[in-house]
């Protein structure tokens, strides 16, 4: 039986979709600021995301791994694998819960702070040159609208939900 090629979604759809879609525009700001910071933290062997996890590991108290999965916006295992290297390296461990046995506390080392201590300057740098070119009030907005985003993707159910 002949395989039949569907037929093209109309160009008007497409560019709408591709003008309008905040998944998309997310996505491709996040790759981009991605390359970023990754290209200024790499003189510390560190990417974007693993300056994130170690700096939300620097409180006085060491997070359960169920904790800080939410947190950062992954699932645990994800989590879990993303652990892994940085606990190689020493900068951080991962250690079982007296309270509740079932449970991981994952905490920052002092080698892991140290790290941190010399890639924020860099870090800093990098967000204020960021902040520069976009401008204060389109930074601090983009801040603002971005940290509403988990809580309102939260409140979809999928296709086809109703908004009741």
């Amino acid at each position: 039986m002949p395989v039949s090629t569907p037929k093209s979604i109309d160009q008007e759809v497409v560019l709408h979709v591709a003008e309008t879609c905040l998944c998309l525009h997310t996505q491709r700001a996040a790759r981009a600021l991605a390359r970023a910071f990754d290209k200024a933290l790499k003189p510390f062997e560190l990417s974007n995301g693993q300056f994130s996890l170690l700096m939300a590991l620097n409180r006085p108290e060491p997070p359960r791994i169920g904790e800080l999965a939410p947190f950062l916006a992954m699932d645990r295992t994800s989590l879990t694998a993303a652990l892994k290297p940085l606990e190689r390296r020493g900068l951080l461990v991962v250690r079982v819960d007296k309270a509740d046995r079932r449970n991981r506390l994952v905490q920052i080392t002092g080698e892991g702070v140290a790290l941190l201590q010399a890639a924020l300057p860099t870090w800093r740098e990098t967000h204020a040159r960021l902040d520069e070119v976009l401008g204060d009030d389109v930074a601090d907005r983009m801040r603002t609208d971005l940290r509403a985003m988990p809580s309102a993707a939260a409140t979809l159910d999928g296709p086809g939900a109703s908004r009741d």
